[in-house]
């Protein structure tokens, strides 16, 4: 079974995503222990110089980077990361599956994106579009993505 970690940037407010999310951590329970974790997310004004916005990713950076569990295979969520199909998902989760990685970390930055640091620690960077979706709807984004990708790993149905 796979014991999955969404490691994320700041804390959830809508009660509507809070909702959904809540929906698809009880379906994921059938196939992986799912958690969130949440570090927190460092304040700014919208006038930031690009030093600042710097600054703010390397101390969030620094915040996430300390949350990882040694042995994890860290996928970041990146824009400029490889985009898969939920097929050619399903089929990476497997294959790293098969390799006896079992502990798989997604971490999503905060509203600035994510520290070089992490990007370099990362195993692998996963672009979900070419659109920048807000970083707390991404966390219900990846959540139904994992579920279609369990469903489709194992043959199952699923609203396509």
């Amino acid at each position: 079974m796979f014991h999955i970690t969404i490691l994320t940037v700041g804390r959830l407010k809508e009660s509507y995503l809070a909702a959904g999310l809540t929906e698809y951590l009880k379906r994921l329970s059938a196939y992986a222990r799912v958690r969130i974790v949440e570090v927190e997310k460092e304040g700014f004004t919208e006038k930031l110089t690009p030093s600042g916005r710097e600054k703010i990713k390397k101390i969030e950076g620094a915040r996430l980077l300390s949350r990882i569990q040694e042995g994890t295979f860290l996928i970041a969520l990146d824009a400029k990361g490889k985009m898969l199909s939920s097929e050619e998902m399903a089929a990476f989760l497997e294959k790293i599956a098969l390799q006896g990685k079992s502990r798989i970390t997604f971490v999503i930055g905060g509203p600035l994106g994510i520290s070089q640091p992490v990007l370099e620690r990362a195993d692998f960077k996963l672009s979900f579009s070419r659109l920048t979706f807000p970083h707390q709807l991404m966390r219900l984004i990846l959540l139904e993505q994992l579920y279609r990708w369990f469903k489709i790993a194992r043959g199952e149905t699923y609203h396509f």
